[in-house]
């Protein structure tokens, strides 16, 4: 419908969104930071303490697909029941993103990473549909931490 906008995923970030928003477009290719609106002097309102100068309202875009974020403190830490799914072309892609993405290996499952700020990603083949189509191939898929296709194919 015309003048409807696509929705975007906000993160909540502690206290570092633009260090995420940094880190984020420096790992995707075709991403950029869009604009980013800072809390004001503290000294306006109670509820901005220590927050003058942090992210109130950050925009970026990772290959085409726009996010906001913000720093709003501990309130609300990122969780597994939210993921971003990151589909590779072939082995070499899913390990470039594995390496960079993947900072807790005990998070690690099935394709699946947290990264440095505890956002969730699922770094899987494009034609991981195709890959599982056998009780094996889904065992050895539930098996694996990073996902490696050949072992999948092998299954």
């Amino acid at each position: 419908m015309p003048g409807l906008t696509a929705p975007r995923a906000c993160l909540w970030f502690d206290d570092n969104a633009r260090e995420a928003m940094e880190y984020y477009v420096d790992v995707f290719p075709n991403s950029r930071i869009t604009s980013v609106q800072e809390y004001p002097d503290e000294s306006l309102d109670e509820h901005f303490t220590g927050m003058a100068g942090k992210v109130l309202n950050g925009e970026f875009s990772l290959d085409g697909v726009d996010f906001v974020c913000l720093d709003g403190g501990p309130l609300f830490p990122f969780t597994n029941a939210v993921s971003f799914v990151v589909t590779c072309a072939d082995q070499a892609e899913i390990d470039s993103f594995w390496v960079r993405l993947s900072h807790d290996p005990e998070a690690e499952r099935c394709g699946w990473c947290r990264d440095r700020f505890g956002v969730s990603w699922q770094i899987i083949p494009v034609n991981m549909g195709e890959l599982l189509t056998t009780p094996a191939k889904i065992q050895a898929m539930m098996g694996q931490k990073k996902i490696v296709i050949q072992d999948l194919v092998d299954a």
